[in-house]
């Protein structure tokens, strides 16, 4: 490479350009940013000084929430496309930007009620991080039957445990796991169920706090949360509905989920807003499958798909497809970076939409290691929240316009940690 002058090591290169190492190394795989060098002994990747402008453009339209895709265009692609991709994005963060503030001016209208304060030991966060972390978690907690039967699975779990404060729910066939590091942390370990339904508004009151003192109170099954002199409290022995339905004993390992399950075999990036839409509406199981671009029959009945020219590493020009049929819609291509050829899974759309829109990020990450496991879904490169969603067995052949697709939900079986 001509242009990349003195050679850096990726720690210097990250402090000069303003990206974490691990996001450097999530980009080399994603092909965007390849090092200069990698010490073939070692495996250490050196950048040079003249990919500085490159690393800065990358980072700046990532901060600008442009997907991996969009961004690839506009490093690597021709200055129409580049600029059709651009003013597309301008338009898109318009409309969020406008739908945001419509949100949170209907927020700052509703009247807060005060109960009293309190004080013990406890974890402080931010409100809107809080209430987003709720958001996202609780939708994975048990409704209905399912609740009836495990009332435990109908509330979320809250921890303060290891200096870090954790929401999690499951209905056995989502996990949803987000981490929270707070500003201030005193006392713990503590685990407490929470109602999803008093979590929920929990989220809606501290929403409207700039940040909030969470309090477990002892040994007693119970939580406060306060921020000034405004308070909401959970009460010891409420019951279903406020504190829950069960002991944090009975509440299901995550943990144990988490750390159980193999490494992703294949992990595949997509526009998290796209798939949600080609998922959405469908009636039944729905099949995400790597096919040809060029392909006219993307279903791919015969067997698995070609090769991918790339080899193991995701490549945007592999000409390779993200292709969802099923449930009743007509087939969606999408592009996508997948690391591995060869793969099919079905998800029962009930399950894999709500994953999709509690994400984060213009990205969505689907660590998958064989159709029959459980698939980490995160996203992309923002590793605080976990999503472990449970495919579905496919006992039909796949249909052009999704019919005549069966499938069988497993359990939880636990993800594997992705630390970039």
């Amino acid at each position: 490479m001509d242009d990349t002058g003195q050679l850096l090591t990726i720690g210097v290169f990250a402090r000069r350009v303003g990206l974490a190492p691990s996001a450097l190394r999530f980009y080399d795989d994603c092909g965007l940013l390849r090092p200069a060098r990698v010490d073939a002994v070692t495996g250490y990747r050196r950048y040079g000084t003249g990919q500085t402008a490159r690393a800065v453009t990358l980072r700046q339209l990532r901060a600008a929430g442009l997907p991996l895709v969009d961004a690839a265009v506009v490093l690597d692609g021709p200055e129409d496309a580049a600029r059709a991709v651009l003013r597309a994005h301008l338009e898109r963060t318009r409309r969020t930007a406008d739908e945001a503030r419509d949100v949170v001016q209907g927020l700052l209208r509703e009247v807060a009620a005060a109960p009293e304060d309190g004080s013990r030991a406890r974890a402080r966060v931010g409100g809107a991080e809080l209430a987003s972390a709720v958001r996202q978690v609780a939708p994975a907690a048990a409704t209905g039957a399912a609740r009836a039967e495990f009332p435990v699975l109908g509330c979320v779990l809250l921890e303060l445990v290891d200096g870090e404060v954790r929401w999690v729910a499951t209905d056995r066939y989502r996990l949803a796991v987000r981490v929270l590091r707070p500003e201030t942390f005193e006392g713990g370990p503590r685990r407490v169920l929470i109602a999803a339904d008093t979590a929920r508004s929990l989220a809606e009151w501290a929403v409207r706090q700039v940040t909030v003192d969470i309090e477990c109170a002892g040994d007693a099954v119970s939580v406060r949360l306060w921020s000034g002199a405004d308070c909401r409290e959970v009460p010891e022995g409420a019951g279903p509905g406020r504190s829950g339905g069960g002991e944090p004993g009975d509440f299901p390992d995550h943990r144990l989920l988490l750390e159980g399950l193999e490494a992703g075999r294949h992990r595949v990036i997509v526009d998290r807003m796209g798939l949600r839409d080609a998922v959405t509406g469908r009636a039944g199981p729905v099949s995400l499958a790597v096919v040809g671009a060029n392909r006219r029959d993307g279903t791919d009945a015969g067997g698995p798909p070609a090769p991918d020219p790339a080899g193991d590493r995701g490549n945007l020009a592999a000409g390779l497809v993200l292709e969802v049929t099923g449930g009743g819609r007509e087939a969606v291509r999408m592009r996508m970076v997948h690391t591995r050829p060869g793969l099919r899974i079905s998800f029962d759309p009930a399950v894999l939409v709500p994953a999709l829109e509690a994400g984060v990020g213009p990205d969505v990450l689907l660590e998958i290691t064989a159709p029959d496991r459980p698939v980490l879904v995160r996203s992309a490169d923002q590793g605080s929240f976990t999503t472990l969603v449970m495919p579905v067995r496919e006992t039909a052949a796949p249909d052009r316009a999704g019919a005549g697709r069966t499938g069988d939900r497993g359990r939880d079986r636990g993800p594997a940690n992705e630390n970039g």
